[in-house]
């Protein structure tokens, strides 16, 4: 089962949550892929995601929450990669792929209700890419962690295994089958 994360972090190096995920994952044998590392110029290569997604069996996108979206890069790669007539229209390549969603946000889960400061709950800011999953027919799922701007090390290092548990579920891998 070959598990391609792309993970989009403008600074992975010095994200605690982000940089524990990634190598949690790459730990249980994913292939882990810094995005601004590979595009500092914002320059993506199209054919060779086309590649490297087609070749994947489980596509996951990682990022933290930034301005309750994602950050540029991963704006840009879903607009320039998720092109017409390879990942929707008349042919979906993409189709049946899970199309996970690692989420780490900054303020705790108690800001992310109707009550708290972002006034809506953590997935719901979630549902432009559940749709673009839908729209390619790929089945989304994500995996939120909140409190990423204050949790302490041991947090985060028991987030990771529960991270890598979700990479590896059953439940997301049979709806590849």
């Amino acid at each position: 089962m070959r598990i391609v994360v792309n993970v989009f972090h403008a600074n992975l190096l010095d994200s605690r949550v982000n940089r524990a995920f990634a190598d949690a994952a790459r730990g249980a044998g994913a292939v882990v892929r810094d995005m601004y590392d590979l595009y500092p110029d914002d320059n993506i290569d199209i054919a060779a995601e086309h590649g490297v997604s087609e070749s994947a069996d489980v596509l996951v996108f990682q990022h933290p929450m930034y301005w309750y979206g994602a950050p540029y890069l991963m704006k840009k790669w879903i607009d320039t990669v998720l092109t017409h007539g390879w990942a929707y229209g008349p042919s979906y390549a993409l189709e049946g792929k899970p199309f996970l969603q690692a989420v780490s946000l900054g303020a705790g889960e108690h800001e992310y209700a109707p009550t708290g400061s972002r006034k809506y709950h953590g997935p719901e800011f979630l549902k432009p890419f559940e749709r673009t999953a839908a729209f390619c027919k790929m089945p989304h799922s994500s995996f939120l962690r909140y409190g990423a701007g204050y949790a302490a090390e041991d947090e985060i290092g028991i987030w990771a295994g529960e991270y890598v548990s979700w990479l590896l579920s059953k439940d997301h891998l049979a709806s590849n089958s």
